[in-house]
């Protein structure tokens, strides 16, 4: 069993709803990623997001559109985000990571090297955002090393599409809560409820709802109805500027803090 899979199944077995935070790798700081990984676990993040940063992130608002451009800057690319989850591992050998990205790095980097890369370095997962499922048999090398492809969908998938990504979702199924940009619009719990609900009756993955989660009160709403919660702009947007290691820390932890104790208390 995977490292994401034992995590699903250890908090269904504990009635608790998992927490997923996203940061992008590099930001604020390239200095700060490891020790921010592992703050993330400290202040209960039962899976991390390690954005990869890249050029044109389209699926992206601006909060961690500019988090890609600044890690961008500082000369961050697919080997320091892999070399950075290698150093992660060697204190954290339970903690799933995902990598959430668009497909030209890895294209660039030739997938049966990045899936050898990735899975040495103890990644778990790949979210690639702009690879649909009709194009995703170039992910074979990635699903041949042990990693996940997860899988987006979305308020405006079509019944028949839904219906292939339920049958195909590994490790977990990211729904997003509404059609946009991350970090975009108010999210409205009431209009996606029903949807979840439907949507984990079906699919062979645990369910987990990201973008428009802001905080503890909208954390604690999604999980009325979901596996887990992604949480990613608003805490890239508390992460900006912070201008040490210690102090990206210190702002994580704090973030995180209410949303753990209101999704336990859930």
């Amino acid at each position: 069993m995977s490292r994401i899979d034992q995590r699903f199944a250890s908090l269904k077995a504990a009635g608790r709803t998992g927490l997923i935070p996203f940061v992008t790798a590099g930001d604020p700081s390239p200095d700060a990623v490891v020790a921010l990984m592992h703050a993330l676990v400290e202040g209960g993040a039962d899976l991390i997001e390690l954005g990869v940063p890249f050029s044109d992130p389209m699926a992206d608002g601006p909060v961690i559109q500019h988090a890609s451009e600044r890690a961008i800057a500082k000369g961050v690319g697919l080997g320091d985000v892999l070399r950075w989850v290698g150093e992660f591992r060697r204190r954290d050998a339970d903690t799933p990571v995902v990598l959430m990205g668009y497909l030209n790095p890895v294209e660039i980097h030739g997938y049966e090297a990045f899936a050898a890369e990735a899975a040495a370095a103890g990644v778990d997962g790949v979210l690639l955002v702009d690879c649909p499922l009709e194009e995703s048999a170039v992910l074979e090398p990635l699903r041949a090393a042990g990693l996940k492809t997860i899988r987006l969908a979305a308020p405006t998938t079509a019944p028949a599409r839904m219906a292939q990504l339920c049958e195909v979702a590994e490790g977990f199924l990211y729904y997003v809560s509404f059609a946009g940009i991350t970090g975009a619009g108010r999210l409205s719990t009431r209009d996606i409820a029903s949807r979840v609900a439907d949507i984990r009756s079906r699919a062979r993955a645990p369910v987990a709802v990201g973008f428009g989660v802001r905080d503890a009160q909208s954390a604690k709403e999604i999980a009325a109805f979901a596996d887990a919660v992604v949480i990613g702009s608003a805490l890239v947007e508390r992460l900006d500027g912070a201008g040490t290691a210690d102090e990206a820390v210190a702002r994580a932890k704090d973030f995180l803090a209410p949303i753990r104790a209101a999704l336990d208390a859930h």
